[in-house]
């Protein structure tokens, strides 16, 4: 027998299958699979140095990570976790998180890593999470930190740059954008964010097409990048909307205003339970009014409008939109018995509430805005006209003033306007009245309309103040005359009937002032020709305006605008327009 073979059939623990010598590799390529993954994923959040952390913390500002973790809900989805040549996040970070329980497309720049720059790359991924807020139209959240294009990427850097506005160009007006501005921004780095819907700039913070180096070295201009870029210059332009503390204020601010707005251009902002009621009576007008009008200066008093605004807004609250910037006009957004409304006021507080360029591109946009995303609009009247003058004249007055008109006359949202006092000439006819297409015009007893405001006197009244006029030098005569039989000296009976007929000649001027306001600059014309529909009390005010606005809303369903509308920002007066596409509003998938 065969020793060597019956030890071969001898059991054994070995596996009959496997091979002599034969590596076992299957759990140590899975174990490696594994453990790459794992890095692959936490590679974008720890592809800064610790240094470079530092480097941020140690400037007050957060990293791209930090500011993410606070704003959102919970731990956000990060789309296109490492994309780029050296998966290392391609220092940008988009994703998809939910702020008060809504779904919110976010995207930040990560400057830990190559100072938050640009290449194509970042363009692409940008455009993808354009796209996709487009398609399941939700809000845009950019979180804007970066130096500008990379410059070792060559042309691919402005290739994302051009990539990214396209795709952000093609999102405005059809889902809402919230931009906030960290840090030091430059180039492209300022452009993309401005075509959001609002803009968050902290103080403290830099953003412009070029930073103060190249100024000096262009121009030779010494200038501090806050002079050159920060919130006090862009409050100014209307480049920034809201000028807040921190960064943390920042993020505040945004889910402030995102709860004013709604997900898209085909559904309505959300309906808040409000315990105010619709009906409280708003006495405080009445008192500000009569506070006002009973000065010794009269209806010439200048009249706070925001004190207004607060009145007919639930529980006083309302956000203020571009507060440092022309302010003689103010344009918020509020609630009233829990539906979002737009205002825009003349503030009569500040230069009459006079309407000058800045003032009319900013309640252009505003309206504009308000048309997109079916928010009702209120309109509160009272100013004393356009603002004349060859300075607003070689700016565009015109331009501006015809692109605010054309805002209102394009609005599809239910609006109203409230005659306060003052409503004269070009500015009553371009100020949302019934046909420019308002749902309601009412006037408070105060109001006073009309052609021309008291300047008008001299054209209806011309034949009685040529008169008055003419009567002067006779009554002078007439007065020296009798002082001087009654033994005054010639020199001074002169001077005291100068004095005596000057008098007389203002108690007769103010007297037509006050005929030309009683029979004129009322609203009892106004109201029988229909032009306003009821006279309201101030203490009424928000009772009527709430009733019919619910009206209005029970019967609004947002319909197709006659071609799409984008949200649009100028430069300057001179590029004042309205930008439209004959087509239907879609978002367009390439």
């Amino acid at each position: 027998m065969n020793v060597t073979a019956k030890h071969d059939h001898e059991p054994t623990l070995d596996n009959p299958f496997s091979k002599p010598n034969s590596p076992r590799t299957a759990e140590t390529d899975y174990q490696a699979a594994v453990q790459r993954g794992a890095e692959l994923q936490a590679l974008p959040a720890a592809a800064a140095s610790a240094r470079n952390v530092q480097r941020q913390h140690s400037k007050g500002r957060m990293t791209v990570w930090e500011r993410i973790e606070f704003l959102v809900d919970e731990a956000p989805t990060i789309l296109y976790q490492n994309w780029g040549p050296n998966l290392d996040g391609a220092s940008l970070v988009t994703a998809i998180g939910s702020i008060d329980g809504r779904d919110v497309a976010i995207y930040g720049h990560d400057f830990t890593v190559r100072a938050g720059s640009m290449d194509a790359t970042n363009g692409e991924k940008l455009a993808r999470l354009f796209e996709l807020a487009g398609q399941r139209k939700i809000p845009l959240i950019g979180l804007n930190d970066s130096a500008g294009a990379y410059i070792p990427a060559g042309v691919g850097g402005l290739d994302g740059y051009a990539e990214a506005f396209t795709g952000l160009r093609k999102l405005s007006g059809v889902v809402p954008s919230i931009m906030c501005m960290f840090g030091f921004n430059a180039g492209g780095g300022s452009y993309l964010p401005r075509q959001g819907s609002f803009l968050i700039q902290p103080k403290n913070t830099f953003f412009g097409l070029t930073g103060p180096g190249v100024v000096k070295s262009v121009l030779g201009e010494d200038v501090t990048p806050d002079d050159l870029g920060g919130p006090g210059v862009h409050s100014q332009t209307g480049v920034t909307d809201f000028v807040v503390e921190d960064e943390v204020t920042a993020l505040r601010k945004v889910r402030e205003i995102l709860r004013y707005l709604p997900d898209n251009n085909s559904v309505s902002p959300e309906v808040q339970v409000c315990s105010d009621p619709i009906d409280r009576s708003t006495s405080d007008i009445n008192t500000l009014l009569k506070t006002a009008f009973e000065s010794p200066s009269g209806f010439n008093t200048p009249v706070d409008s925001s004190i207004i605004i607060q009145q007919l807004c639930d529980h006083g609250d309302f956000l203020e939109i571009q507060e440092e910037r022309a302010r003689n006009t103010i344009t918020c957004l509020g609630r009233i018995g829990g539906h979002v409304v737009g205002f825009v006021a003349n503030n009569s507080a500040v230069a009459s509430g006079q309407i000058d360029i800045d003032a009319a591109l900013k309640n252009a946009r505003f309206i504009r805005f308000c048309n997109l995303y079916n928010i009702p609009v209120m309109f509160l009247e009272d100013t004393t006209g356009f603002l004349p003058g060859t300075e607003q004249e070689h700016r565009g007055i015109v331009q501006a003033g015809r692109a605010m008109l054309d805002a209102i006359v394009d609005l599809r949202t239910p609006r109203f306007l409230i005659l306060i006092r003052n409503a004269f000439g070009g500015a009553y006819a371009s100020y949302n009245n019934y046909p420019t297409g308002a749902d309601l015009v009412v006037a408070l007893p105060t109001t006073r309309v009309a052609v021309m405001g008291p300047a008008g006197v001299e054209y209806v009244y011309k034949d009685e103040l040529k008169a008055i006029k003419s009567a002067v030098p006779n009554r002078i005569a007439d007065a020296v005359a009798d002082l001087t039989a009654r033994g005054v000296a010639a020199e001074e009976a002169r001077e005291q009937a100068e004095r005596i007929v000057s008098e007389w000649l203002k108690v007769m001027e103010t007297d037509l002032a006050k005929r030309y306001e009683r029979e004129i600059m009322n609203p009892e014309e106004a109201l029988s020709l229909g032009s306003v529909s009821q006279i309201v009390m101030p203490t009424d005010l928000r009772s009527v305006i709430a009733k019919h606005l619910m009206f209005c809303l029970r019967h609004y369903t947002p319909e197709p605008l006659a071609g799409v509308q984008r949200e649009f920002h100028y430069k300057s007066a001179s590029y004042a327009g309205v930008f439209l596409c004959q087509m239907n509003i879609i978002y367009t998938i390439r």
